[in-house]
């Protein structure tokens, strides 16, 4: 019963962590940034954030490490920039 408990949670806790730059490297897949400040938006390329940071860096945690280049906000979010059919722009007057 012990070696059954322990696989289960082992998967889980697979599941429930949050994907690295290394998981999106290998998916082809960028890092969407989100200044929570000014509404900029861009898409950082993974190598170069592997580069800078290590392939088993927490996407969520990137924008901690991050300056949003058109207002010099610390506050960015970041996340995977999951392919989608309509692109999802925020305009600002």
């Amino acid at each position: 019963m012990g070696r059954f408990k322990d696989k289960a949670l082992r998967q889980d806790e697979q599941r429930s962590r949050p994907a690295t730059l290394s998981d999106l490297s290998r998916a082809g897949i960028g890092v969407f940034c989100w200044c929570n400040r000014c509404g900029h938006n861009a898409e950082a390329a993974t190598a170069m954030l592997i580069a800078q940071l290590g392939p088993d860096f927490p996407v969520p945690e990137v924008g901690s490490r991050m300056r949003c280049s058109s207002c010099a906000s610390k506050d960015v979010a970041t996340r995977p920039a999951w392919p989608t059919r309509d692109q999802v722009v925020a305009r600002h007057s």
